[in-house]
């Protein structure tokens, strides 16, 4: 069973676009997605520095449009429904992963994300914050040193590592007085994502989520506030909708809006694919995270990272063996008795 995954903010790197832009189709996906988010992504996924691809505004698109290129190539014009049987992304990745399940047609996720990126980026702008993440420690302690420090635990990526998040202050006292065992890391993002400093955000952005176009998802898609399938979501009533196999559009938009406030809970994600019974782990461009955390916490299942062009093959090889959409769409068809006696 295959699973593919889109990673979040802070996966960005200079020049990370310079060489997709050598295949055939990419220059125009790349011209369509820079005019959805009013951001040359060009400039920004090929000449731009660290400082500039940093900002909320810019990074947000330009990740979302990395994964959905990369998707593209690994595809070769095939749907999606035809190859992956479970998606999901990290924070600003579940919108890659709505594409991927079909919610939103390519442009309009890079149109919706960017409007996500800039209310946040005006959010972080109004009140200093930071983030950094917690590595080891025992996953208690850890909870406990992070609310004694008046901070917020906006990501708890897996038993081991817990991204801490709130005013400068706090994130300085959490570094001077680690718990035990854990080593705290600044991260380079611009703001208390996830947190209650980004209320703002989520005011604004609600009401373009509610309106902006969408289909119910066309295969398995998980939310990462709790690792639940919308399906699960949709059958549990909470939201009031009702949509089809897969869950419905309006829980989905729901959701995305309100993930601007709520904790990334990527730990009960990892459990989900777990208990799917997935194989193997695909992550979009720019890879290399997930991967990292799948593999401390997804023991016997198969990774790859996709981080440029020269990944392909091996994402290839990967779909081929661990595809159950792929196999059942490939299987040949059998008579039953009942016919065959006829």
């Amino acid at each position: 069973m295959l699973a593919v995954v889109c990673p979040g903010q802070g996966s960005q790197s200079p020049g990370m676009l310079a060489p997709w832009l050598e295949l055939p189709g990419v220059a125009d996906q790349l011209a369509a997605f820079s005019q959805a988010s009013g951001t040359d992504l060009v400039a920004h996924g090929t000449v731009s520095d660290a400082d500039a691809i940093r900002d909320t505004a810019v990074a947000q698109p330009l990740i979302v449009s990395s994964s959905l290129v990369a998707l593209r190539a690994v595809l070769d014009g095939a749907p999606a429904t035809g190859i992956v049987d479970i998606t999901a992304g990290h924070s600003v990745g579940e919108f890659a992963a709505a594409a991927v399940a079909g919610v939103f047609d390519d442009a309009a996720a890079v149109g919706l994300v960017t409007a996500r990126a800039r209310f946040m980026a005006l959010a972080a702008a109004a009140t200093p914050t930071g983030m950094s993440a917690v590595v080891g420690g025992d996953p208690q302690e850890v909870l406990a040193a992070i609310e004694a420090a008046g901070l917020f635990p906006a990501n708890v990526n897996s038993a081991g590592q817990v991204v801490a998040a709130g005013s400068f202050e706090g994130l300085a006292a959490l570094a001077a007085a680690p718990p035990a065992k854990a080593r705290v890391i600044a991260l380079q993002v611009a703001g208390a994502f996830h947190t209650p400093f980004m209320q703002p955000a989520l005011d604004s952005f609600a009401t373009v989520a509610a309106g902006w176009p969408a289909a119910d998802p066309s295969l398995g898609l998980l939310s990462n506030a709790d690792g639940a399938t919308y399906a699960q979501i949709d059958a549990a009533g909470a939201g009031g909708a009702v949509g089809g196999p897969f869950g419905s559009r309006q829980d989905v938009l729901r959701r995305l809006a309100d993930q601007i406030v709520a904790p990334v809970r990527w730990d009960l994600c990892q459990e989900q694919l777990i208990a799917l019974g997935v194989t193997g782990l695909l992550e979009l461009a720019p890879g290399g995270v997930l991967v990292g955390l799948a593999r401390r916490s997804l023991p016997g299942v198969e990774t790859v990272a996709i981080k440029s062009p020269a990944d392909l093959d091996a994402a290839h090889d990967l779909v081929a063996r661990h595809s159950t959409a792929a196999s059942n769409a490939t299987a040949p068809t059998t008579s039953s008795p009942e016919k065959d006696s006829k």
